[in-house]
Formats: C-alpha cells, sequence, structure tokens
C-alpha cells in the first residue's frame, strides 16, 4: 500500500476549525483519478487538493491548455468532493498555498497555479494571506418574469426556505444572476440577516435549479451583515456536487464581486476592496476578501492547518478500502 501525507487545513480563517475546511495531499504524483476520489471520500471534507509538480497530474492535452506539459507553471491542483473531480475550488487552493507557506515549502511572491480551467495567478505576502486571480467574470442577469422562469420570488423562497418576501425587497434593485468566475453560480440577494439565518433549503429543489442553470449552487447573501467592516454575509448551498452547505466559498465570493459591480451595487466608486463573511451558521465563521478591477477577480484570505496525518491508499486494482 501507498502512504500519502494528508493535512486538513482551515482557509479563510485566523484559527483552526473556524473557516472552511480542505483535505490537501501535498506530494500526489502518481495517484489515478479512481485514487484520488476514494482518498477524498475517506478525507470526506467539500474537497480536497491534490498537488502535482509542473506538467505532472494529466492526461493527453485537452486543447485548450489544461493538459499541456508545465509551460511555466508552477504547480498542478486538482480538486476532488467526496464524490466527483470538480475544475475549480478557491477555499482548497488557498488551503493548499497557506499550508505550504506556513511550513516553509514556498515564500511570499507570486506563482503560477494550473488548474483544469488554466493557468491562475497566486500571489503570498508576507503575513502568509493567499490571493488567488479567478477567471474573466461572467454575469448573467435573469428576468424573473420571463416566460417559463423557474427564478421568481416563491419558487426561489420555497427552494431556500425563506420567505419569499425577503426576496422581493431587493429583487428590484439586486437581480438574481448566474455568475462566474470559473464556477457559475446562481447569486440570489435577500433583505436581512434574520431572513438569510432562517433558511431551510430544500436540498433536491436547489439542486434541480443549479442543475436547470448549469451552476455549482447557490448563493444568497444580504448586506445586513454581523461584522461592521463586513461588506455581505453569504450562504452557500451546493448540493449538485456532494455539498449541501459550504461554510466558506472562494469561487463563489470572486462571481459575487463581480456580479455586484456588474450590477451597480454601490453608490458611487466600487470599493477597492470587498469583505465577505460566510460559515457563522454553521459555527465555522470565516472571511474572503475580495478585489474587482477590471476582468481582474482575486479573492484572499489565510489558511490554518488543523490536523496532519499518513493515509494509506491501496493500489488502483486493490478492492480494499482506503484505511485512514
Amino acid at each position: 500500500m501507498e502512504t500519502r501525507r494528508t493535512l486538513l487545513v482551515d482557509a479563510f480563517a485566523d484559527e483552526p476549525l473556524a473557516g472552511n475546511v480542505a483535505g490537501v495531499v501535498p506530494d500526489a504524483a502518481g495517484l489515478s483519478d479512481d485514487q484520488m476520489g476514494r482518498i477524498a471520500a475517506e478525507i470526506g471534507a467539500s474537497e480536497t487538493a491534490f498537488l502535482f509538480g509542473p506538467g505532472e497530474g494529466d492526461g493527453p492535452d485537452d486543447g485548450n491548455g489544461a493538459n499541456a506539459p508545465d509551460g511555466g507553471a508552477d504547480e498542478r491542483l486538482r480538486y476532488f468532493t467526496p464524490s466527483t473531480e470538480v475544475d475549480l475550488c478557491g477555499h482548497a487552493t488557498i488551503a493548499t498555498y497557506g499550508a505550504l507557506f506556513a511550513e516553509g515549502a514556498i515564500d511570499a511572491g507570486d506563482r503560477t497555479l494550473r488548474t483544469n480551467v488554466g493557468d491562475l495567478e497566486i500571489a503570498v505576502d508576507d503575513d502568509g494571506t493567499v490571493w488567488m486571480r479567478q477567471n474573466p467574470p461572467t454575469v448573467d442577469v435573469i428576468d424573473p418574469d420571463s416566460e417559463g422562469s423557474d427564478l421568481d420570488a416563491d419558487r426561489l423562497g420555497d427552494a431556500l426556505g425563506i420567505d419569499p418576501a425577503a426576496l422581493r425587497d431587493v429583487g428590484a434593485d439586486l437581480p438574481v444572476a448566474v455568475a462566474s468566475t470559473g464556477l457559475p453560480w446562481l447569486v440570489v440577494p435577500v433583505n436581512f440577516l434574520e431572513r438569510l439565518g432562517e433558511a431551510e433549503p430544500d436540498m433536491a429543489a436547489i439542486e434541480a435549479l443549479s442543475e436547470a442553470h448549469d451552476a455549482a449552487g447557490v448563493y444568497a447573501f444580504t448586506f445586513d451583515a454581523i461584522d461592521a467592516d463586513s461588506t455581505l454575509h453569504g450562504r452557500a448551498f451546493a448540493p449538485a456536487i456532494g455539498v449541501p452547505e459550504d461554510p466558506v466559498t472562494g469561487m463563489a465570493s470572486g462571481a459575487v464581486g463581480a456580479y455586484l459591480r456588474e450590477v451597480g451595487a454601490f453608490d458611487g466608486d466600487f470599493p477597492d476592496e470587498l469583505r465577505f463573511e460566510q460559515g457563522h451558521f454553521l459555527d465555522r465563521p470565516g472571511r474572503v476578501r475580495v478585489r474587482v478591477d477590471g476582468d481582474a477577480v482575486r479573492v484572499g484570505g489565510r489558511a490554518v492547518v488543523s490536523m496532519e496525518g499518513e493515509l494509506r491508499a491501496p493500489a488502483e486494482d486493490d478492492d480494499e478500502i482506503i484505511e485512514a
């Protein structure tokens, strides 16, 4: 059996057991897709990141560069939920680079990361804050009154388990939209934190909405935040990719930052930096810093290693269950 060093890392947090936990396998060289999927299922985090050196971890070139030889990338990451591979994961990226920096494996500075959606810029500050530049944003505003729409306040309210009035209050100024910076999210504004906190989502309905709009999940938010320096409070539901509720979501945060600029959510100049709080209703409070400048969307945060160990994985043709 192979033995692999395995970490649990809390991203978008300054202390353990907060923010969003990710599995990290710092040396994934030689692991097959099947082994990575089984390891991710055994670890049980919403996502596990598998780190490869440049030019490793891929099949034949897919034509858009994602599986090409390293071409200047410093690292390669692949991401698995307990049930499937996903192309990109913000909090697992922050977790990986935060852990590498904390143990001295990398220095502060700029790096290039290869993912399934192409190469991304990573920057690590001297204090360990990791910044991830996401893909150029797309924001598609949806008219809830269009024929056949499944996104009117009543249907969304039923799916989220939120009083539809809490969605109508803000719907005129802040529309529902599908926003993406590499992973699409259905963005839904809510009037008050109390209403957002009362949400009891119908996961089957959320999954159906996600699939209908080709989104990873639903990100509901309110400007009625807990902390005075927070821009908003968010909750992310993604049962379609095996995550009923994600504590703190980096990819969704970047997409929502782009959405806020696109819909003109602020009077005057757009803020230089946004601060999103999330996870409090799961007792996993965390914060994401978001910067939007033209097509450049960056999310940033700290990460803390909460557990380190060894994991034994059987050979690919071995029928034994992975043992932790």
